[in-house]
């Protein structure tokens, strides 16, 4: 446990003890590029060919081609004979690559705020209502809508104790930081 500007009750990640088996810096392996941002993001939109992607994203042949081996071999994508014409190749989203809609989502809103300044279009909608979706957000089990001012870090033992108990607040916890 580390603590932060000598205040006892303000705890940060150890970043160096963690590096080797944190999922952010894996994450990133896999996915923090931007060619393969812009496939994954052409998968959602329905492009499924080598073809495709290379006429639409205007990548490099060979850039594509490194980019889509990664995406199959992480996981992301997964190569299948087109139903059409056995002899093409289809690239389509695993259950891992679907689980990035919201990164992907929170990416682009992101964008949108703070470097674009304009809603990107087409708008995202709720396919029921037609209503653009919502802001990304971090939500508590509850649901409420939460800020960093609401989180902290604890200690997966101390909440694995605590577990059943709501009112054990006991454990030592590892503030987010502000602003």
């Amino acid at each position: 446990m580390i603590m932060t500007h000598g205040n006892p009750n303000k705890l940060r990640e150890p970043l160096a003890e963690i590096a080797a088996c944190c999922s952010l810096p894996q994450a990133l392996e896999t996915m923090g590029e931007r060619w393969s941002f812009m496939i994954l993001r052409a998968s959602f939109n329905g492009l499924h060919h080598f073809e495709e992607f290379l006429e639409e994203l205007g990548i490099a042949r060979n850039i594509l081609s490194n980019r889509l081996t990664r995406l199959v071999e992480s996981g992301i994508l997964k190569r299948a004979p087109c139903v059409d014409d056995r002899r093409k190749i289809e690239y389509r989203l695993t259950d891992k690559g679907l689980d990035l809609l919201p990164t992907m989502i929170a990416l682009r809103q992101w964008g949108e705020k703070w470097e674009s300044g304009v809603p990107s279009n087409p708008v995202l909608v709720d396919e029921r209502d037609r209503r653009p979706i919502q802001p990304i957000s971090i939500r508590a089990h509850d649901g409420r809508v939460l800020t960093h001012h609401d989180l902290c870090w604890i200690d997966l033992a101390d909440l694995n104790a605590a577990d059943g108990d709501d009112n054990d607040h006991d454990g030592v916890v590892k503030r987010i930081a502000s602003i």
